[in-house]
């Protein structure tokens, strides 16, 4: 039998589709298989506006600005290291990999910016915290902002939504 990923999703705003709850949780499946997690985990995720995500930054990492996509991984793992089963929840059996918070107004700002979808906009933003998830960083300029971007246009590939 197949191991499963549990991705519940909530939502803040109004109009979040069954469709696009389907979407965020492909690109997230996407995401993980390339990364190689092959055991069960779970993700929360949380869509919002511009005044939650507001908020949750300022207070989570004391950012006084709204944002597109704030991760909050459970482990602190390098690229490439995942957690083992061990780390599972004795109670559901699954990993959990953190927390992850949309803005959908800045998904459809930054998609009219940039020029494509907001489906692409999406996508790139859940893969981006996945990675984030999973111990990925872009604090630097240099080799591990590189290594992110690698990551995410491979994963971005994967789904059929590269630039």
């Amino acid at each position: 039998m197949a191991k499963r990923h549990y991705i519940p999703i909530t939502s803040d705003v109004l109009g979040v589709s069954d469709s696009k709850c389907a979407f965020i949780r492909k690109v997230i499946r996407t995401a993980l298989a390339a990364e190689g997690v092959d055991f069960p985990c779970e993700i929360d995720v949380r869509l919002t506006d511009d005044e939650t995500i507001h908020e949750i930054n300022r207070e989570m990492r004391e950012v006084d600005r709204a944002t597109d996509v704030l991760s909050f991984p459970m482990f602190e793992l390098t690229p490439g290291e995942l957690p083992g089963e061990e780390d599972a929840d004795p109670g559901t059996g699954l990993v959990p990999l953190g927390d992850m918070v949309i803005s959908l107004e800045h998904v459809a700002a930054q998609a009219k910016e940039y020029g494509h979808s907001n489906r692409r906009e999406l996508a790139y933003l859940v893969t981006h915290s996945v990675l984030h998830l999973l111990g990925y960083d872009h604090l630097d300029e240099g080799p591990m902002k590189a290594q992110m971007r690698e990551h995410e246009e491979a994963i971005m590939k994967l789904l059929e939504l590269e630039r």
